[in-house]
């Protein structure tokens, strides 16, 4: 008889067989466990996932064509694209576009237009005022003679194109591309592209954030950790301290310093370095961006490294030593490579925050010194496109998690190389 035989014929004092009761004692075990998990699921579902999920929605899908014009929209699914529609979606736009200026929805429809093509918001806003004078056909002429651009064949494109609901209208735009009369892909007027500049602005500061972050905090934090305890723990202390600062006052503190008629100028003159007619403006354009942010992402950068350098034996350096090496080729070739992930570590720490940093260069960097996040703020907050604004932050979390991935992918590598 085996083991489980014999725990099938052995019963609990209420005649339950215990193999049974073991089952369910463990059911209920789980159970509890997973209801001590709920508050952290919902949490997460609420600030984490749903956000996403509704950032990628907005990004993908506009609906207010397709819902407000939706009889126009369905007339429009038999237009082959050439010349302009018939008389009859002609007619249906009229009486759309009646009923909502007098339910008081149609600047709803004109806004999300114009954001397509400058001057649909004018064309919806004026038509509706003036609707009123057509009282019947034929509705193609009337209509383009209240205004000729009625007679446009783009302004029925983006009517029809919009009316999908589904369009990857503001993913174009985030790269300043947009849908032709013909809807083909092509540039904006170069006098509107912005946000490919702005792209390409935000990763090499990132980038060079985060180069300038591994030389500035790699001897701070070998120093943290070579130094005696003592020594090593009061500079510790000075690391985090602007951790324990709120981000504002040391803004702040950067601007009263950077600023022309700042503290670092004034030395400057005094000094006689420069003259009070040269002084150099280092706050409200890129210079400010770059000072202010090394200081906040600095630490990022430095806690990794200390943590891997703390660990390294020092044995390792004087077995080169006593090989023949010197002190520089012993710390380059056999120092530097056991630091390696400490460095890829503050690096993709240092880089994801600097790809998506919105307060620093608000507040120091002026008109060139912002980057991809303050323009999402600026669609959020200013414009009210927000359909662009969720466009612009799903691709900046593609580039994280891009980054990411690549990051993950050459720490599998490298621990291959070293298996």
């Amino acid at each position: 008889m085996t083991m489980s035989d014999k725990a099938s014929q052995i019963t609990t004092a209420d005649g339950m067989p215990l193999k049974i009761s073991l089952r369910r004692a463990e059911r209920k075990k789980r159970i509890k466990g997973l209801l001590f998990l709920v508050p952290a699921l919902t949490f997460i579902l609420m600030t984490f996932i749903m956000p996403i999920a509704d950032m990628l929605l907005r990004g993908t899908y506009i609906g207010e064509v397709k819902e407000l014009l939706h009889h126009t929209v369905i007339s429009l699914e038999d237009w082959d694209g050439e010349g302009i529609p018939d008389e009859s979606t002609f007619h249906t736009l009229a009486q759309e576009i009646g009923l909502l200026n007098k339910n008081r929805l149609l600047g709803k429809v004109a806004l999300r237009l114009n954001y397509e093509k400058s001057g649909m918001r004018n064309l919806f806003t004026q038509t509706g005022r003036k609707i009123k004078k057509i009282d019947s056909g034929p509705y193609i002429d009337k209509l383009i003679a209240l205004d000729e651009r009625w007679g446009d064949r783009e302004t029925w494109t983006i009517i029809k194109r919009l009316g999908k609901g589904l369009t990857m209208t503001h993913y174009l735009a985030a790269f300043d591309l947009k849908y032709d009369v013909n809807n083909r892909i092509v540039s904006q007027p170069e006098a509107l592209q912005i946000h490919s500049r702005i792209w390409l602005r935000t990763l090499w500061v990132s980038l060079l954030l985060t180069a300038l972050c591994v030389l500035l905090g790699y001897p701070v934090a070998y120093l943290l950790a070579n130094l005696p305890l003592k020594t090593s723990n009061l500079l510790m202390i000075c690391v985090l301290l602007p951790f324990w600062t709120s981000i504002l006052v040391r803004l702040t503190s950067w601007i009263v310093l950077l600023q022309k008629q700042g503290v670092i100028n004034d030395i400057l003159v005094w000094v006689g370095i420069l003259s009070d007619e040269n002084r150099i403006r280092m706050v409200y354009n890129m210079t400010g961006t770059f000072i202010a942010m090394i200081q906040v992402l600095l630490p990022f950068m430095i806690l990794p490294l200390y943590s891997v350098m703390k660990t390294i034996d020092p044995s390792y350096r004087r077995a080169a030593r006593s090989l023949g090496a010197n002190p520089v080729r012993a710390f380059w070739e056999v120092y530097v490579p056991q630091t390696l992930p400490g460095i890829g570590a503050g690096s993709i720490l240092v880089f994801i925050l600097a790809v998506g940093y919105y307060i620093t260069p608000a507040l120091v960097g002026g008109s060139t010194g912002q980057l991809i996040s303050n323009f999402i703020a600026l669609h959020m907050s200013k414009t009210l496109n927000w359909g662009l604004a969720a466009a612009m932050g799903t691709i900046l979390l593609s580039l994280v998690l891009v980054v990411y991935w690549l990051y993950n992918r050459l720490i599998g590598i490298e621990n291959m190389k070293l298996g």
